[in-house]
């Protein structure tokens, strides 16, 4: 399988790889944390509330943010998502047009949320927050899909999501480890923990070795298919995807009783080429199989030629949500009730 990530980042112990780069990770922590300590974050014109996560690589941010905008929702307001835009060349600030824009334009993560609600794409994220208050209703609430390390703009409420299987890792900073910043500066900026996943328990463990989560709020949730998926069993499937963890979309199909017979996983954010497309359609013809991939693949084929155009028509998107139970998705709901009113 596909990992973009080294996998010492998640292995037991310090292998020699950290040690070596523990440095180098010390320095990019210390400026990480200065950096945030030495902005002055500005007070939208709108409630914000930021859904990122603390180590590098997916998490199930943009599935969060999709919750978080039926909850808010729930509470009357009115969801508009900002987002940096990741993949595209689009620069400044732009509201994203399903009609008229491409992720090649605007990214595949912006396209999803502009199915849901109106979407917004900027690198400066207090330009992009004033952009929403010139458009935007009062009662509409800025939902930030990632940016919890970034001190531009002032969060009413910030989610940070955790992989339940991988955890934070070897607990070292990036490039020694998964963390985008010390986890102690991070938790002290994260008001509810969230952590996806069904299978595994190193984010358990490794939050119950940290005693400033213990004073932090922690749910759980699960990806699962948006929509109903009996069609899953009835033939083989041939499963691809380019996320950052495409093993945990893999296992979701299974569980929904998807019989996978070949697995591809690509880097996160990937653009198939034609020859790949092109070796897909024919693995699927040999298996008598159906291709399967996520939305965010699927919205990246839009608009491409060769046979990334007959992919395009052959493939069947999984919508995915998360789920969580009564009691947790009371908890979050609670929350951000608290500044809405």
């Amino acid at each position: 399988m596909f990992n973009a990530e080294p996998s010492w980042w998640y292995q037991a112990g310090q292998p020699w790889q950290a040690r070596l780069l523990a440095p180098v990770a010390t320095l990019y922590g210390t400026i990480a944390a200065r950096r945030f300590a030495a902005t002055i974050p500005e007070r939208a014109a709108r409630p914000v509330i930021c859904v990122g996560n603390f180590t590098a690589g997916g998490t199930g941010k943009t599935p969060m943010s999709l919750l978080v905008a039926d909850l808010v929702e729930e509470h009357g307001g009115a969801p508009w998502f900002l987002s940096r835009g990741y993949g595209g060349r689009l620069d400044g600030q732009e509201r994203v047009d399903l009609a008229r824009h491409t992720a090649a334009e605007v990214g595949d993560e912006p396209l999803l949320l502009a199915a849901r609600a109106p979407t917004v794409i900027s690198r400066d994220r207090r330009l992009g927050a004033e952009f929403i208050a010139r458009q935007a209703p009062e009662n509409a609430v800025i939902i930030m899909d990632d940016g919890l390390q970034n001190p531009a703009i002032a969060k009413d409420l910030t989610i940070a999501l955790i992989d339940r299987a991988r955890g934070l890792g070897n607990g070292r900073v990036i490039p020694a480890g998964p963390l985008r910043a010390p986890i102690a500066f991070q938790l002290a900026h994260t008001g509810v923990i969230v952590i996806n996943g069904t299978t595994g328990s190193g984010a358990s463990a490794d939050l119950a070795r940290l005693p400033a989560a213990a004073r932090i709020p922690t749910l759980s949730a699960a990806p699962q298919p948006r929509d109903a998926t009996a069609w899953l069993s009835d033939a083989p499937v041939i499963a691809f995807a380019g996320i950052a963890n495409p093993g945990r979309f893999f296992t979701m199909l299974e569980r929904a009783g998807a019989k996978i017979v070949e697995r591809r996983a690509f880097a996160d954010h990937e653009t198939l080429s034609n020859a790949e497309a092109d070796s897909l359609l024919k693995s699927a013809d040999a298996a008598r199989a159906t291709l399967v991939t996520t939305e965010k693949d699927y919205v990246r084929l839009r608009g491409l030629d060769g046979a990334r155009v007959e992919l395009f028509g052959r493939v069947e998107p999984v919508a995915i949500q998360l789920a969580m139970s009564e009691s947790d998705r009371a908890v979050l709901s609670a929350r951000i009730a608290q500044f809405l009113r």
